[in-house]
């Protein structure tokens, strides 16, 4: 082992004893009422911002570091999408689900579409982060398995260990402890950064990087079809970002929640510009390597000494404690709290959160099962988990929200319809992280199946009773809805061949049919007579039992 390795070794000890520390105290707090699940839902402004910049900003950064060596300051636009995802929540979405005192996406879908619909989606949403999680271990790994020949996937194991001894201890309260902490490591870890930057390669050294390589230095060099999947991708999640809900939920009230989702937009910019910088930086000092995340510690031992790359390494293992503690707790309460609810539906709120801790020994157990099995590909494990969770859980949480005319039926076969057609449409593609079957990502194929199966049987079933409206006046947005998506068809029609060799033409199916199922809403909206409507709930009812 290097004396990188026995310096980054020593920090990661230190910083696990602390936390450990903290997961006494958090205990204590959650102990009272529903403190274990969104932390008694009393934290201010700070606390939301902490949390939310621990798992967003710390994430992106890792991302950006990796595409930034890889394909330049284009990797900008994944930190501008994720910046625009919090914003959207803040302005839109946090005040209603604040009110109804939504703890998961999963239990949402669960209490208006009934049992089965909750243990289905808890189960898909529960298994699917511990996929996010390894993909954001997978950076910590890269520099241990550099300084100490350690490999990558004992390396994974280490922090799934890490995560589940702290989380057992305080739920939610030991991840707003433990984001408070990173934020001063993050802090630490970009001053030495910084000095790093400026003792090689410097600006100088950026400059003869654009002469060598020009492409690094275009906003488009990663590809319009990767930019417009992650724009879509963090859009469509707006409403699916349960670990995100569960922490900016457990604010006080929803003016403290918006006030810390605006203050981590804030906070998240020097994570996209720092990881930008840094990635451009490696790039610049150790070109040719096909893994961005290993050329950065072969990077700052050419230029640092070992105690201060310690303390940086220290940073991203405070970025992949930052997403993974919040990945692996909202999955466990998905899988603990929503299926054995499900399950057990005369569980008592101390049971459900024992349920919760032995699902977080569970997803553990899964998390080092995956990075054993694929470690060197962290988009491949992202692109699986958004394939799985969005395919089967967008529709139905959109009908939760905004349709009442969905049946329980509809909801748990567009859950089962979506869930498989994006997994088949993976497989056809080779399970490849960066190509696929047709050109067509399979989370637009997954979503758009599932958006289908929930109009198809709901207006079946309910073919009888429905309540239609075609008032210009009432329903003008359906009317809008509609000629947008006829001008979308219009489009893809006229320019099929560039948007095919693009790979836009996905996202252009999935938009034009989010559009009709946006009219059908508009529409359609409920039955003819609340008779009906009365008639129609009680024999779904019946069939849910």
């Amino acid at each position: 082992m290097t004396s990188y390795g026995w310096w980054l070794i020593a920090f990661a000890v230190l910083y696990t004893i602390a936390l450990i520390f903290i997961g006494s105290i958090s205990r204590k707090k959650s102990a009272k009422g529903d403190g274990y699940f969104v932390g008694g839902r009393t934290f201010n402004k700070w606390l939301v911002c902490f949390c939310i910049t621990g798992l967003f900003s710390g994430s992106t950064f890792i991302s950006i570091v990796e595409l930034s060596y890889l394909t330049g300051i284009s990797a900008i636009w994944y930190g501008v999408a994720e910046t625009i995802q919090i914003l959207i929540i803040a302005f839109v979405i946090i005040g209603p689900f604040r009110k109804k005192l939504v703890v998961t996406v999963s239990g949402m879908i669960g209490e208006r579409y009934g049992r089965k619909a909750l243990g289905i989606s808890g189960a898909i949403t529960a298994f699917a982060f511990p996929m996010w999680s390894v993909a954001t271990a997978i950076a910590f790994a890269s520099a241990v398995h550099v300084f100490t020949g350690i490999s990558l996937s004992l390396s994974v194991a280490f922090t799934a260990l890490l995560l589940f001894v702290y989380l057992q201890a305080g739920g939610m309260w030991s991840i707003a402890f433990t984001q408070t902490m990173n934020m001063f490591v993050f802090g630490i870890m970009f001053v030495i950064g910084i000095i790093a930057f400026f003792i090689n390669p410097g600006i100088a050294g950026l400059k003869e990087l654009a002469v060598a390589s020009p492409a690094m230095f275009e906003f488009s060099s990663v590809g319009v079809q990767v930019i417009v999947v992650w724009f879509g991708t963090f859009l469509v999640n707006v409403i699916l970002a349960q670990a995100a809900f569960q922490m900016a939920l457990s604010c006080r009230t929803p003016e403290e929640g918006q006030k810390g989702l605006k203050l981590a937009a804030i906070f998240g910019v020097p994570f996209i510009l720092l990881g930008t910088l840094f990635g451009l930086s490696a790039a610049a000092v150790v070109p040719g390597s096909s893994l961005g995340l290993v050329a950065l510690p072969q990077y700052l031992m050419q230029v640092l000494p070992a105690p201060l790359v310690g303390l940086f390494f220290l940073g991203i293992w405070a970025c992949a404690l930052g997403w993974g503690a919040p990945c692996q707790f909202s999955g466990a309460t998905s899988l603990g709290k929503d299926v054995g609810s499900a399950l057990y539906p005369a569980a008592t709120p101390q049971q459900l959160v024992k349920y919760t801790k032995i699902s977080l020994l569970v997803l553990t157990g899964l998390m080092i099962i995956f990075g054993a099995i694929r470690t060197e590909q962290s988009a491949w494990w992202n692109i699986l988990a958004w394939t799985m969770r969005n395919s089967a859980t967008f529709a139905p949480v959109v009908a939760a929200l905004f349709w009442r005319l969905a049946t329980k039926e509809a909801v748990v076969g567009s859950m089962i319809a979506g869930f498989l057609s994006g997994i088949l449409w993976y497989h056809l593609g080779g399970w490849l992280p960066n190509q696929f079957y047709l050109n067509i990502h399979p989370v637009w194929i997954g979503m758009s199946a599932n958006i289908v199966t929930i109009m198809v049987i709901t207006l079946i079933q309910s073919a009888k009773v429905l309540q239609v409206n075609l008032s210009v006046s009432s329903a003008r947005k359906g009317y809008v809805a509609l000629v947008s998506s006829a001008l979308l068809l219009l489009v893809a029609t006229l320019f099929f061949k560039p948007l095919y060799a693009g790979g836009l033409i996905g996202i252009f199916i999935f938009s034009i049919l989010i559009l009709w199922f946006i009219s059908t809403i508009i529409f359609i909206p409920d039955v003819k007579e609340k008779e009906s409507k009365h008639k129609l709930n009680v024999k779904h009812a019946k069939l849910n039992v």
